[in-house]
């Protein structure tokens, strides 16, 4: 008989769209052929356009849900995106802390596609102290990795991130300038990699949960760092490149488009 797939257990918020969120996490990690484990942090009202409102489960809640998925299943990987509030953070970190041997990829958003924002100071002073320290990956853009650092210079900006507990920090250039996302991966060592990616022209809605999802499946998996990273951008690539229209905001990634051959 079957073992069955590999289990990736997920932490996020809810997003009615199903183009972020804890749906973007789901449909990501079943695309891949992991089966998705899934502890919701707190509930959203959005469209494609932006995030109205945020609602934060209760920590307790939060722990509990995890408690009782683990206490039957195991999980070869965690991702982590949208924790709602400080407390949540600190919950999710204990948890992490009992399965230290599933590596956990911490995507910090702080704010939407939009530019709604996601995480108070107490939440960002949270992830700084409890979770970052977990971390085998942080996948911040530019825009949240100099919000968590304080750092302007991005290199500075994953030098901190490393300095907190990361092992690694992926720190994304979809927020910059220029025809190209150049993405580069950090570690204690320094610069690991760097991958420019082609300027797709549209705004999408649930990117950066596509992109820490799929890297999460890899290391699931067993793939090394650099090359779970490279792997899981050039799948993310071709779910933006797929992307459709749902309403009249951001496009949202068509996760079972994605493919494994990107552009060159």
């Amino acid at each position: 008989m079957s073992s069955g797939p590999l289990l990736v257990l997920t932490f996020a918020a809810s997003d009615p769209t199903g183009g972020a969120g804890m749906q973007a996490d789901v449909l990501t990690i079943a695309a891949l052929g992991c089966h998705p484990l899934s502890v919701l942090t707190g509930v959203t009202v959005q469209d494609t356009s932006g995030v109205r409102e945020l609602h934060a489960l209760d920590a307790r809640l939060v722990a509990a849900q995890a408690s009782c998925v683990l206490g039957e299943s195991r999980a070869s990987a965690i991702k982590v995106g949208v924790v709602a509030s400080a407390a949540n953070a600190r919950a999710i970190a204990a948890i992490a802390k009992e399965r230290d041997g599933a590596p956990l990829v911490l995507d910090p958003v702080l704010a939407s596609g939009g530019g709604d924002r996601l995480a108070d100071e107490a939440t960002l002073a949270a992830l700084r102290e409890s979770l970052i320290p977990r971390a085998m990956l942080v996948t911040p853009n530019g825009v949240e990795a100099r919000r968590l650092t304080g750092e302007k210079d991005i290199p500075r900006c994953a030098a901190r991130l490393i300095e907190m507990g990361a092992r690694y920090a992926l720190v994304t250039g979809g927020h910059e300038n220029g025809a190209e996302v150049v993405n580069r991966l950090y570690g204690r060592e320094g610069l690991v990699r760097e991958d420019a990616w082609p300027r797709l022209p549209h705004e999408y809605h649930g990117s950066g949960c596509t992109l820490a999802s799929a890297i999460a499946c890899s290391l699931a998996r067993g793939v090394a760092m650099a090359q779970a990273v490279y792997e899981a951008q050039k799948y993310a690539w071709h779910a933006l490149d797929a992307a459709f229209m749902s309403g009249h905001g951001q496009r949202i990634p068509q996760r079972f488009h994605g493919r494994a051959d990107g552009p060159s």
